[in-house]
């Protein structure tokens, strides 16, 4: 298990503490209607830190303070977390403790008072636009034969760049959500919000080519109605995109290693660096907070200092 994934759910909770881990399951799973692995992620973090309390003598909610919280989170320090790792986990609890105090379990909510290491911020490496065009050109050649698969490969790296979306986005496409007269695709992000996002004409040949000659030569009995499939006829998966991405990714000269986020982030950045607004970049990622695409500004600018230096006589 990575650094980064929650730990396991402790068995052996007081009554207390369990009922009300149950109680929180319901909450976010039918109210806040998150997704199955956001749900075990922060079960995991609270249950974890319930753990630690219960090992200090709390046996209710009501009994866990600000002490105890701080204690927990020394202890995730001393056992070699990442700081990215702590931030996560602190966020997670103070999520908890707030929906604690706005239904009325505790008095207070202590965990508003929870500082937590920043997480380290680092710029998120990206293709350059001639390492874009030759990853599309390597799927390309790989694909001479023809294959289906090859042309699977073709046309789900080419959205992936023209789009930006997520892996688990793309696996999730079913052939409706493509609008082949507008080129858009409907795409059914985090927190289950919808959104339309466009694509450019190498993706909409490349998609076309795939619908009318690859898929309907893997296509097989329970596939439904995926867009994109495995070699076996049914939905593709994330692994086998990220697979396919390191792959491809590996044939481009002097390209850093990336998988399908990395086309994500390099999507971003090269909108922006064509003069497309963050607002506009914001509603096409389907980023919550502008605060998370103004990253991206950053790896803008380094590129535009580099070239300045390498350029300009007086740099």
């Amino acid at each position: 298990m990575s650094d980064d994934a929650g730990p396991e759910q402790p068995e052996g909770l007081p009554e207390g503490f369990s009922r009300v881990l149950a109680d929180y399951e319901r909450h976010l799973v039918l109210e806040r209607d998150l997704t199955p692995h956001t749900v075990r992620a922060y079960l995991g973090d609270v249950a974890g830190m319930l753990e630690h309390a219960a090992r200090m003598g709390c046996a209710d909610v009501a009994e866990v303070d600000l002490r105890t919280l701080r204690s927990w989170l020394a202890k995730q320090q001393s056992l070699g977390r990442s700081r990215t790792t702590l931030a996560r986990r602190a966020t997670a609890v103070r999520v908890f403790t707030a929906w604690l105090a706005r239904t009325d379990r505790v008095a207070a909510d202590v965990g508003s008072s929870l500082g937590s290491p920043k997480a380290h911020r680092t710029l998120p490496s990206v293709l350059r636009a001639d390492e874009a065009r030759d990853l599309i050109a390597a799927a390309v050649e790989a694909a001479d034969d023809g294959s289906p698969v090859g042309l699977r490969d073709i046309a789900m790296l080419e959205l992936l760049y023209a789009t930006g979306i997520r892996v688990g986005e793309l696996v999730g496409l079913d052939v409706d959500d493509v609008d082949r007269d507008r080129n858009v695709v409907r795409v059914l992000g985090k927190g289950r919000k919808e959104r339309t996002v466009p694509f450019g004409r190498p993706a909409a040949r490349s998609l076309d080519f795939w619908l009318r000659h690859g898929r309907p030569a893997l296509v097989v009995d329970g596939a439904g109605g995926a867009l994109f499939l495995g070699a076996r006829g049914r939905r593709i998966d994330q692994r086998a995109v990220r697979t396919l991405v390191h792959r491809r990714i590996a044939d481009v000269p002097g390209a850093p290693d990336m998988g399908p986020h990395g086309l994500r982030h390099t999507a971003a950045t090269h909108l922006l660096e064509g003069g497309a607004d963050l607002r506009s970049v914001q509603e096409l990622l389907g980023h919550a907070s502008l605060a998370t695409t103004q990253r991206y500004t950053h790896v803008t600018t380094d590129r535009l200092r580099r070239a300045y230096q390498q350029a300009h006589p007086r740099a």
